[in-house]
């Protein structure tokens, strides 16, 4: 599967456009994350828990999303986005977004 955050991929040509596709994950964090995340924050600098929830989460989306283009008949996306919403404290949904295509070398 083609990826790009771009709307073309050098070097291919879209030959069908599929529409949006996305994936969604909602992730919260945890006691442990808490009290690392609670102790690297006093000290400054970056907080490494917290770090690999957020790409954790990131990750979950973009498979999700790669998931739903094949699905649909895609073997690309294009014009790949995230977004991110607190739900409440401590719960966050991400989403990864693009435009599922059919491309060809060309």
């Amino acid at each position: 599967m083609l990826t790009s955050t771009t709307n073309d991929i050098t070097g291919h040509r879209v030959t069908r456009h599929i529409g949006v596709v996305r994936g969604v994950t909602v992730r919260s964090r945890n006691l442990v994350s808490d009290a690392i995340g609670g102790v690297q924050s006093m000290l400054g600098g970056r907080v490494g828990a917290y770090v690999k929830l957020a790409e954790a989460g990131r990750q979950e989306a973009f498979d999700l999303l790669l998931e739903h283009a094949r699905a649909a008949g895609g073997n690309a996306v294009l014009a790949i986005r995230y977004e991110s919403n607190e739900i409440m404290p401590g719960v966050t949904e991400v989403l990864a977004y693009g435009t599922a295509v059919v491309v060809e070398p060309g």
